[in-house]
């Protein structure tokens, strides 16, 4: 109190004020304290982990079972015989509608299209998809991959298992920080691609801006590599929780006045349209790059599963009816997201975190204060609440600023929300008040 008693009053003032403050962060770290500790109590098994569809949700395709009533031939394809490795015609169609590409461009899958991402790149990385082009794990220089953060920890563990270095860039609300992209890919041959969720991304859940792709759709041509590759993994093309959501602008339309094709390969799914483990996935790229994928993917496999394509269409119809089934799944999404999203509006304020408000996607992005997020997640698991581990949104699991927060609030209950929210509110407020006495 020395400085107080020979300052000036305004210091004086001042002092007796921050002694005021501190001592009501430390009471108010005891009550938050003791909530947290009656959590740890009440003995919770809570889980907003991964962006996992709900059983409401999986029932919605329910008729898929015994949908084709043992009709399994189309106009020219017994379904359940070998062959036809680009899909069924229909399901081609249906995708084109998704990802607004034409049919001519596109392969159907099975169930996931993350298999078709791993395939991409081990086939650019072991075999090369270009026809000029050696592999990239016979170049000089370790191939590298840009990967805007926060993203999809998925694409991080795939160039990974590849021997494939990754590059951070910020993701900003209108997509990747293209400045930084463009001065990474001109001057460094080395950096192969970018990964993009480019509609409710994959983290943040921002839809990028027509500017954004227009620009990544020319980013081949200001690229040093002239095999670089644009990864567009558009898997939530059609997953709007209302009606007024951003559209994304089609790349293929930029792609072609810029005569890129052959550099983009978009993926989507119906993994969280239909049944999760048994859905279709799509790859829609340029014909000469569609020549060396079909090439390295028919050593593999003589066909996929048409029997599963054929069902599809028979539950969907057209794009029209996908649409009305997507309007189906927003009506059990869309109250799970609002509850996250009231609880943090409710209780904490823009200085002690800072979050996303996505009007699609399966995710929620929170950011803690920098240097909070692994020990409010600890606390959260502690008290019985599984949160997606910190650094998991950043390449090689290292958040910089140990600050983000991905929330999935998919598959849980409305109730089991709240619950989980009441927890990790108070963790981060606990967090916050402990790191400002210097107790973190």
């Amino acid at each position: 109190f020395l400085l107080c008693q020979f300052g000036s009053n305004a210091t004086a003032v001042s002092c007796i004020t921050g002694v005021h403050e501190v001592i009501d962060s430390q009471q108010l770290e005891r009550q938050l304290t003791e909530q947290f500790e009656q959590f740890k109590a009440n003995d919770l098994t809570l889980n907003l982990t991964r962006g996992k569809p709900s059983s409401e949700q999986l029932d919605l395709s329910n008729a898929l079972d015994g949908i084709l009533q043992q009709n399994y031939a189309t106009t020219d394809t017994d379904t359940r015989n070998y062959g036809g490795i680009d899909g069924l015609p229909t399901v081609k169609s249906l995708f084109s509608d998704i990802l607004k590409t034409s049919t001519s461009e596109l392969i159907i899958g099975g169930n996931s299209s993350l298999t078709l991402m791993h395939q991409t790149l081990m086939f650019a990385q072991f075999l090369g998809l270009f026809t000029d082009q050696v592999p990239w794990s016979q170049q000089t220089n370790t191939a590298k991959i840009i990967c805007p953060v926060p993203g999809y920890d998925r694409h991080f563990s795939i160039c990974t298992s590849l021997g494939i270095d990754m590059i951070t860039v910020e993701m900003t609300p209108q997509g990747p920080d293209m400045d930084t992209v463009e001065q990474l890919v001109k001057k460094d041959a080395s950096i192969k691609g970018i990964w993009n969720v480019p509609r409710f991304s994959n983290t943040t859940g921002i839809t990028y801006s027509d500017a954004i792709v227009q620009r990544m759709a020319q980013l081949p041509k200001r690229a040093a590599a002239s095999d670089f590759i644009i990864m567009w993994d558009n898997a939530y093309a059609i997953h709007s929780l209302k009606d007024n959501a951003m559209e994304l602008a089609s790349i293929d339309a930029f792609a072609d006045a810029e005569n890129t094709h052959n550099h983009i390969v978009q993926f989507a799914s119906t993994s969280k349209v239909s049944f999760a483990g048994s859905g279709i996935s799509a790859l829609a790229c340029g014909p000469e790059t569609m020549a060396k994928f079909k090439q390295h993917l028919s050593a593999s496999t003589i066909g996929p599963d048409k029997v599963n394509q054929l069902r599809h269409i028979a539950l969907f119809g057209d794009f029209d009816g996908l649409t009305q089934h997507m309007k189906a799944h927003a009506d059990i999404l869309a109250p799970r997201f609002d509850c996250v999203l009231k609880a943090l509006e409710q209780n904490l304020d823009n200085d002690t975190a800072t979050w996303t408000t996505p009007n699609g996607g399966y995710f929620i992005s929170l950011n803690t204060r920098p240097g909070l997020a692994k020990a409010v997640i600890e606390m959260c698991d502690q008290a019985g609440v599984q949160i997606t581990p910190a650094g998991a949104t950043f390449p090689y699991g290292n958040d910089p600023h140990n600050r983000n927060i991905r929330i999935a609030p998919s598959f849980a209950s409305l109730e089991e929300i709240q619950g989980a929210m009441d927890v990790l509110i108070t963790c981060i407020k606990l967090a916050t008040v402990r790191q400002e006495l210097n107790l973190i």
